[in-house]
């Protein structure tokens, strides 16, 4: 059975291809056109999912999409269904004329399908709720056969956060919660407080959040924003908050202003206050996040935890779940932001929607394009790039490395997830405390305050970091603490609070 993937009209649009179960290629639109955090039509990242398998749109048994607009049927739209465009849409009027005989609908839904047929060609395509491809994401590629599962982000259809649980092949709802109250939401108003570009710079204050201290005056101040309820929800503030409301500039409100001071502009100096008001913001958002998974293990009473939603690319909060829950056991994908959802909703409908049992375990993220050695060598020779062949390629990487070079190292596919993890990673010795700068400004072009992940052979890290001894970090999805007696012969990967 052959299911394709999309995530479309989000930030990195993608698209995957799994085949009875298993991922056999998947790719973020942006990689291709080179237009970071696109939201155009994966149709590029289609085609190279089609042209990876060696086959066309028409073997396709089934086409999934990451967003459900059948939710947005609750009521009816006069201004849609009784204006035409074209008659096209009547794929909407239709069915919105037809449910508003008797529209009492008080349930969401979790998909919906389209079948079209032109001459020959057909698409079957489902339409499949956004937090339930990220739930999919997570629980249906990871080691558990049984596991909580949360997810969280600025929004779905008309939801922000779901709690589920995983059993099997199936993942079951528990609870949702819904638009205002975003825990993406909260942290995407603080990074356009801070100066930086909502929805994308997140890990920005996430990095700059370390400089600060912990239960500063902005603490209280900030925390008093949100309202923690007794059924693990939260309810943010709307008299500061006002992201729902996209037709104003700004996600904060006067009163916002009012209580933190004048917001930052994006080329202003970094002051103490920034880094403070980011300790605190990260704070709170660990508090609420934690207040949300011990409310879903005493729903669920077990003890694996998946994680998924573009909150959960928040690695710092995600090193510390352990400490902060009941939870033992922590897994998440290389991608539980949105790009990651062509993955979820084609695991999705083959599991849960169509009752498949197979199930594989995400055991590395390397589904995008590879290039032969002939096409690397055409191209260093368009572009009048110096070139030679080294036998021992990793003896000599590794002595370049230890003379202090910055190596761009380039093989097999590429990663499929915002992170680079080995395939296309830019390589630097950890040793030399200048390394983190001479890649912030040499290559990386960003702020000096931002940190870098370590390599470490598995057998190892348990030696230079606070982790299990077989406790692993395949994604690059968790940040832990550096053990005190290896910060100084590692010191460029030693971020602030260590």
């Amino acid at each position: 059975m052959k299911i394709l993937g999309i995530n479309h009209d989000m930030y990195i649009t993608s698209a995957a291809l799994i085949i009875d179960g298993k991922i056999i290629a998947a790719c973020p639109e942006e990689r291709l056109t080179r237009s970071k955090m696109t939201r155009a039509f994966p149709i590029n990242a289609v085609n190279f999912c089609l042209k990876q398998a060696n086959i066309k749109l028409d073997q396709i048994d089934y086409i999934a999409n990451s967003y459900n607009p059948a939710v947005h049927m609750k009521k009816f739209h006069p201004i849609f269904s009784e204006h035409r465009r074209f008659r096209g849409d009547y794929y909407y009027s239709v069915p919105d004329f037809l449910l508003n005989i008797d529209r009492k609908i008080n349930e969401d839904s979790d998909y919906s399908s389209q079948k079209i047929r032109l001459g020959k060609k057909e698409l079957n395509i489902y339409y499949i709720n956004h937090h339930l491809c990220h739930a999919a994401n997570a629980f249906n590629i990871s080691p558990f056969k049984k596991s909580s599962i949360l997810t969280a982000d600025g929004a779905g259809e008309d939801d922000t956060a779901n709690f589920l649980i995983g059993d099997k092949n199936k993942i079951k709802l528990l609870k949702k919660i819904k638009i205002p109250h975003s825990l993406g939401s909260f942290y995407s108003t603080f990074t356009e407080y801070l100066g930086y570009k909502p929805e994308h710079d997140e890990w920005k204050v996430m990095a700059l959040s370390s400089f600060g201290s912990k239960n500063n005056r902005y603490y209280k101040i900030i925390k008093n924003m949100v309202d923690l309820k007794s059924d693990g929800s939260f309810e943010l503030n709307q008299n500061y908050f006002k992201q729902v409301n996209q037709t104003l500039p700004n996600m904060f409100s006067e009163n916002f202003v009012s209580l933190l001071g004048k917001p930052k502009k994006k080329n202003d100096k970094i002051n103490k206050k920034d880094y403070e008001i980011a300790a605190a913001m990260q704070q709170v958002f660990e508090d609420t996040g934690s207040h949300m998974l011990k409310h879903l293990y005493k729903k669920t009473n077990n003890k694996n935890l998946v994680l998924s939603g573009g909150s959960f690319m928040n690695s710092v909060f995600n090193g510390k779940i352990k400490k902060l829950s009941p939870f033992s056991k922590v897994w998440l994908s290389s991608c539980p932001d949105d790009s990651g959802l062509s993955i979820g909703a084609a695991l999705y409908l083959y599991n849960n929607i169509l009752g498949n049992k197979k199930r594989y375990e995400l055991k590395h993220n390397f589904f995008g394009p590879s290039y032969k050695a002939d096409k690397i060598k055409e191209d260093l020779k368009k572009y009048k790039v110096n070139f030679a062949y080294k036998k021992n390629i990793t003896d000599v990487v590794s002595q370049e490395i230890a003379e202090g070079k910055l190596i761009g190292w380039f093989q097999g596919k590429m990663e499929f997830g915002q992170r680079a993890l080995g395939n296309r990673s830019i390589l630097a010795d950890p040793r030399k405390i200048s390394s983190k700068v001479r890649v912030n400004q040499a290559v990386k072009y960003r702020e000096n305050f931002r940190p870098f992940a370590p390599a470490v052979l598995d057998t190892f890290a348990h030696e230079f970091f606070d982790l299990e001894k077989n406790e692993k970090i395949p994604f690059m999805e968790k940040v832990v603490l550096t053990k005190k007696n290896k910060r100084h012969i590692i010191p460029s990967v030693v971020h602030k609070d260590f």
